[in-house]
């Protein structure tokens, strides 16, 4: 594992677009795993500054969104086919259909979620796969459980996670309450995984995850210590009670 810590989000952003960067170009092909939310905006906002400024080309690129809310519209501008759209995909070059995000509108959701993840594969496999860390340990929608689903499914949201999500909607009876999300196995077949995390509110997680040394199901983002090629980029205030640094 290898962990960065950064003087605060913009540097942290700009550490995570700068690597994405280095691999994009190393590789044009590149098949990227990507999330949502708040942590990851002002690493896409590098990147499309890359893009305008530095000749970033995301022409062959294929990306693979890590989870949607089940039951909106790719129109809705809570989506996260939306987000997407709105905080990358509209302001660099990539092909639209080399944009796969997961399908909220979905009926057989058994065998959607099992076409979701054998495209991934007849891509060759995600290249590097971006997450961020829910208050509660999550990534993805995988929620802490006794058990955690292998590939991607349908999962009812928890009310941490719904709470947490409101500050996207109009009141927390808007948040959806299930979403479609990559399974713990999907995101860890990925070659390279980032995870970036910042600010106070992601302080205590952070310390469980990486004091404690312990893998559970009731920290999912905790298997990714069994991967063999985590990078963990954090602002300072989300390491603050870090021990042994």
């Amino acid at each position: 594992m290898q962990l960065f810590i950064e003087k605060d989000y913009s540097a942290m952003s700009k550490k995570a677009a700068q690597i994405f960067a280095d691999e994009i170009r190393q590789k044009p092909n590149l098949v990227l795993g990507l999330a949502t939310g708040g942590t990851p905006v002002g690493t896409y906002q590098e990147l499309i500054r890359k893009h305008n400024e530095e000749s970033l080309d995301f022409s062959k690129v294929v990306t693979f969104n890590l989870d949607e809310y089940y039951g909106l519209t790719p129109d809705n501008s809570q989506s996260y086919n939306y987000y997407m759209f709105e905080n990358l995909f509209n302001h660099v070059n990539i092909q639209k259909e080399n944009a796969h995000m997961p399908d909220g509108r979905a009926s057989d959701i058994k065998t959607y979620c099992k076409k979701y993840d054998n495209q991934i594969e007849k891509s060759g496999g995600i290249d590097l796969q971006l997450l961020g860390i829910g208050v509660n340990g999550h990534i993805g929608f995988n929620e802490p459980a006794e058990e955690l689903v292998v590939g991607t499914h349908i999962t009812d949201l928890t009310q941490d996670t719904i709470k947490a999500n409101s500050r996207f909607f109009d009141s927390a009876d808007q948040v959806p309450t299930k979403a479609i999300t990559m399974g713990i196995g999907s995101i860890m077949k990925a070659k390279k995984i980032m995870l970036l995390a910042s600010g106070k509110g992601k302080a205590e997680i952070m310390a469980k995850l990486l004091n404690n040394n312990l893998v559970t199901t009731k920290t999912p983002a905790s298997l990714l210590m069994l991967h063999q090629n985590v990078m963990i980029i954090m602002d300072e205030e989300a390491a603050s009670k870090l021990k042994n640094l």
